[in-house]
């Protein structure tokens, strides 16, 4: 399984349009194949950071699969506009416990 990880900033006054707009996306996402599961974590200290969480079978599966596919142009179209600066994205796999 790996983990993947984006720190979002959102836009100043728009967090509440990109809360909508996530829980549409989250339909796009949820139907990839290989997709596990999905967490978006809003920051208490910063309202406008949240940490989105997305388990995958594979790197693949996200990489390729998801950014890949029509779908995602659909993802893209809903979520991308809010963010600034524009996330990186990270893998992990897991280390502790196995």
């Amino acid at each position: 399984m790996i983990l993947e990880s984006a720190m979002l900033q959102v836009k100043p006054g728009e967090a509440e349009r990109f809360e909508a707009a996530f829980a549409e996306a989250s339909a796009i996402i949820s139907s990839m194949p290989g997709y596990r599961s999905h967490e978006l974590h809003a920051c208490i200290e910063e309202e406008r950071k949240y940490l989105l969480l997305v388990r995958w079978d594979t790197l693949e599966d996200h990489t390729i699969g998801f950014r890949g596919s029509e779908k995602y142009q659909e993802w893209e179209r809903l979520l991308h506009h809010f963010y600034d600066p524009f996330p990186t994205v990270e893998h992990y796999r897991r280390i502790y416990p196995s």
